[in-house]
């Protein structure tokens, strides 16, 4: 049976534990290896964090999947591609002051590691945004190219890491656009609620109009179960329905519902930082461990 702690979260088990179990997912439990220490650095992958249903944990996730990858050694950027600036304020950053994402997508030759800000995780940092950057779509609308202004603001950095995490906005308007044409693949935060199912086939066929009109490379990373508690029908019958739809793409960590996180979030740390030994902590870091087993992560 699988182990779900009081609030409901995925905890980890052994490989003993694990056998003959079944997960969340309603497949056999996996436990994915630690990945082995990278000898070098760079170029990035860029993932795009995307759904255009608000509250499903995009957010959240970005930070704590962030963090966990580079407590693996990974060295990792976080895009805040959100104007409600969630990201910066999650990880602890001010963004009244000094040089945000907008100010790199507003300039002709943008100089994007000034805009760099290390964070209190080792090899974790961000570049902020603030509520100037619900202008930026405006102002993008009549440039050249705009759907790959992002793009070549990410251009000069992606050697200096391992992978590039793009917040991105609840909605399918033009920033968004620009981040799945900046990206390698799209990882799709999913609660386990029946409206956040339902604008998914939505979601996917965006994604298949970026491949095919401006970024033909673009991969579907995975589908990320989001705010699962097993002590629901609603909740089992919605996760069930997904793998049923969407099959291998659904990945096989599960992120429960936790009163941890927003507590970390006001706390302006990670949840691998500030409660490390939660349940919740483990599956983000079992979600590092699967993106790098899935080859998505270096």
């Amino acid at each position: 049976m699988t182990a779900i702690d009081r609030e409901g979260v995925l905890a980890g088990l052994d490989d003993d534990a694990a056998l003959g179990a079944l997960g969340p997912t309603g497949r056999p439990l996996q436990t994915f290896p630690v990945p082995a220490d990278l000898r070098e650095h760079g170029p990035g992958r860029v993932i795009a964090m995307c759904n255009q249903k608000g509250g499903v944990g995009k957010t959240t996730t970005t930070i704590n999947l962030g963090a966990s990858l580079a407590g693996y050694g990974r060295r990792v950027l976080a895009v805040d591609f959100d104007p409600q600036g969630a990201l910066s304020a999650g990880l602890g950053v001010h963004t009244h002051d000094g040089t945000t994402i907008y100010d790199l997508l507003m300039s002709r030759h943008p100089d994007t590691p000034s805009a760099i800000v290390p964070t209190g995780v080792d090899g974790l940092d961000v570049i902020p945004a603030n509520i100037d950057l619900s202008a930026a779509e405006v102002h993008l609308v009549n440039e050249v190219a705009r759907e790959s202004t992002l793009q070549r603001v990410l251009q000069g950095v992606k050697d200096d890491y391992d992978v590039i995490l793009i917040d991105c906005q609840p909605s399918l308007g033009l920033l968004t656009v620009n981040a799945l044409t900046a990206a390698h693949g799209v990882l799709v935060p999913l609660e386990c609620e029946y409206f956040a199912l339902r604008g998914v086939a939505l979601l996917l066929e965006t994604i298949d109009k970026v491949r095919d009109r401006l970024n033909p490379g673009l991969t579907l990373d995975g589908i990320l179960a989001t705010m699962y508690d097993s002590r629901t029908l609603h909740s089992r019958e919605v996760l069930q329905r997904v793998v049923e739809t969407f099959s291998t793409d659904v990945l096989e960590t599960v992120i429960g519902r936790t009163v941890k996180f927003p507590d970390a979030s006001v706390a302006g740390t990670p949840i691998t930082e500030f409660a490390p030994s939660h349940p919740a902590a483990e599956a983000y870091r079992s979600l590092a461990r699967e993106l790098v087993f899935r080859g998505a992560v270096a």
